[in-house]
């Protein structure tokens, strides 16, 4: 067995303050939107409970799961990229960090499915609520992705000796050959499975619904629509791409690319992006959202209070994009 490693040589000195803005960025920003929109799903739920609610509520807690996780990589910035923490906490935030990333294209992949038959199937899709089978689905999406994401453990914990990555100071920066032996097939695989068929499947279910939706819907439906489009393609070719890139590179070149470390801080900005799907995803979510906000807020404006007055007429008039009789987004 040998005992030449693969060092990421993306992080010179001083670099590392790059992660840990980006990690604290996206902490900053995603943990608020994403607990407003937890509290928003909550609620649907509560009121009139519909598939895609269900999906974008796993997608949420995703999310969250994530930012919470994210002060482990901030310390590990900070300090120099060498792992402050308990060792046994490497494996655990690693696995949590890459799961949750991918959960996001498998969670979004679903949710163009159900906007797709909904529009193309309307009648169908009325009579069928479907809440056991968005259940069934979203426990799919974290399995598969847990499944594939345990790899963390197998590397951690492989090589030369149980310990080796935490007796050199790093956390799942260091590879032996032997590991990369595992790892880079495994990592190309996901970028197959859990990037690239989420792809297909969400651009064709997109790209017929905006054909179909050409056809005769309302202006303010498909502007929605251009919107929940643009966010879902704003995070699969954004955030998630380069670094799936980097999978297919690392398998060719046999040794992970200098710069995967750098395209893996656009993958943690998909937290960011997620609350603009999430907005774009209903009227109903927007009537919400705005409700929400004056809450928080006090502010009670002339303007507001119209502007809150016409998203509940959309919200009552137009509803979801899931049923014609535009009722289920309540």
């Amino acid at each position: 067995m040998t005992m030449d490693t693969s060092l990421d040589q993306s992080f010179s000195p001083g670099n590392h303050w790059l992660f840990f803005s980006v990690y604290l960025f996206s902490f900053l920003v995603g943990l608020p939107l994403n607990l407003v929109a937890l509290v928003i799903f909550v609620g649907k739920l509560r009121r009139r409970p519909v598939a895609v609610d269900v999906l974008l509520l796993n997608l949420t807690l995703s999310d969250l799961l994530l930012l919470l996780f994210l002060p482990f990589r901030m310390a590990e910035a900070a300090s120099g990229m060498h792992w402050p923490l308990p060792f046994i906490l490497c494996p655990f935030s690693g696995f949590l960090f890459f799961t949750t990333i991918y959960l996001t294209s498998l969670f979004l992949a679903a949710v163009s499915i159900e906007r797709f038959l909904s529009v193309a199937y309307p009648l169908w899709y009325k009579t069928r609520p479907r809440l056991g089978q968005a259940g069934l689905v979203s426990g799919a999406c974290w399995l598969l992705a847990g499944a594939h994401c345990s790899v963390v453990y197998i590397i951690e914990f492989s090589g030369n000796s149980s310990m080796g990555q935490g007796k050199n100071g790093t956390c799942y920066l260091e590879f032996q050959e032997d590991q990369l032996a595992i790892l880079l097939p495994v990592r190309l695989e996901m970028a197959v499975v859990l990037f690239g068929v989420p792809l297909l499947i969400t651009s064709y279910c997109y790209g017929h619904l905006v054909w179909l939706l050409g056809r005769g819907a309302s202006h303010h439906r498909r502007r929605r629509v251009a919107g929940l489009v643009a966010a879902t393609l704003l995070n699969f070719l954004v955030c998630f791409a380069p670094y799936n890139m980097s999978h297919v590179v690392g398998y060719v070149q046999g040794k992970s690319p200098t710069w995967r470390s750098y395209v893996l801080l656009l993958s943690t900005l998909n937290s960011c992006v997620d609350p603009l799907v999430y907005y774009f995803s209903s009227s109903g979510f927007q009537a919400d959202f705005h409700e929400l906000l004056r809450r928080l807020t006090g502010a009670w404006g002339p303007g507001r209070q119209e502007s809150s007055v016409k998203l509940q007429e959309r919200k009552e008039g137009e509803g979801q994009l899931q049923e014609p009789s535009h009722r289920e987004d309540r």
